[in-house]
């Protein structure tokens, strides 16, 4: 499952890199992470004819993202992971993202095939963007980061870029490829094939990068009994 962008994607997959999703839900709607992401989790179960108890483990996006929606996904899937007693691993959004650009052929039904390097860029809202370069869609090369689309010129100048963030600012990102949204069949996937190769997962823990929009204040009025 991922919810580190407006998208609320979700599906489910045996285990093995070969082989698709067996179900997969995929919503955008920025405002409503929390109402659609269980109605997702269920629908998608339903769909490939499991229940919640058959799961071995749940795989979420860490983000970067937008402090809201990407929490929502995170404490759902500790929140069954603990229930089930199943692990719980984290992978990048950019990551999930850049395997769908850039695997020939997309991942189910996603559309990919970017030869060579690019880029993957997502909204972070504020005029910026979360971003992130790939050498092909296994491999990133930088860590991911948030800036203004101007500011990188010089850094993505000619290359091809994947994401929401890439069609917002077509000036920074003249080549703009699909898809526009992280999809939880490809982050499944490449999840997969990471397990599948005893490569070490990230721990399920939020990729902010920068301080949430919602404060606490500084400094508190006193008030003092008359």
């Amino acid at each position: 499952m991922d919810t580190a962008s407006p998208a609320v994607t979700v599906a489910l997959h045996d285990g093995d890199p070969a082989s698709p999703a067996l179900a997969a839900s995929h919503q955008v709607d920025a405002r409503r992470h929390g109402e659609l992401l269980l109605p997702a989790v269920d629908r998608v179960l339903a769909e490939a004819g499991r229940g919640l108890g058959e799961l071995t483990g749940l795989v979420v996006g860490v983000g970067p993202g937008p402090y809201t929606g990407l929490r929502v996904g995170l404490v759902t899937a500790e929140v069954l992971g603990m229930t089930l007693g199943v692990p719980v691993y984290g992978v990048c959004t950019l990551d999930g993202i850049a395997y769908a650009a850039g695997r020939d052929g997309g991942v189910d039904g996603v559309a990919g095939g970017i030869d060579g390097p690019f880029v993957v860029a997502t909204d972070a809202r504020r005029k910026e963007v979360y971003w992130a370069r790939y050498a092909d869609a296994r491999t990133r090369v930088t860590d991911p980061a948030v800036d203004r689309p101007a500011d990188l010129a010089a850094q993505v100048a000619g290359l091809p870029a994947a994401g929401a963030g890439a069609e917002l600012y077509p000036e920074a990102f003249p080549d703009a490829r699909p898809p526009a949204h992280p999809h939880a069949a490809a982050l499944a996937a490449l999840a997969a094939e990471r397990l599948a190769a005893g490569a070490e997962l990230l721990p399920p823990r939020p990729l902010y990068l920068r301080r949430p929009d919602a404060q606490v204040p500084a400094a508190y009025k006193a008030v003092t009994p008359r």
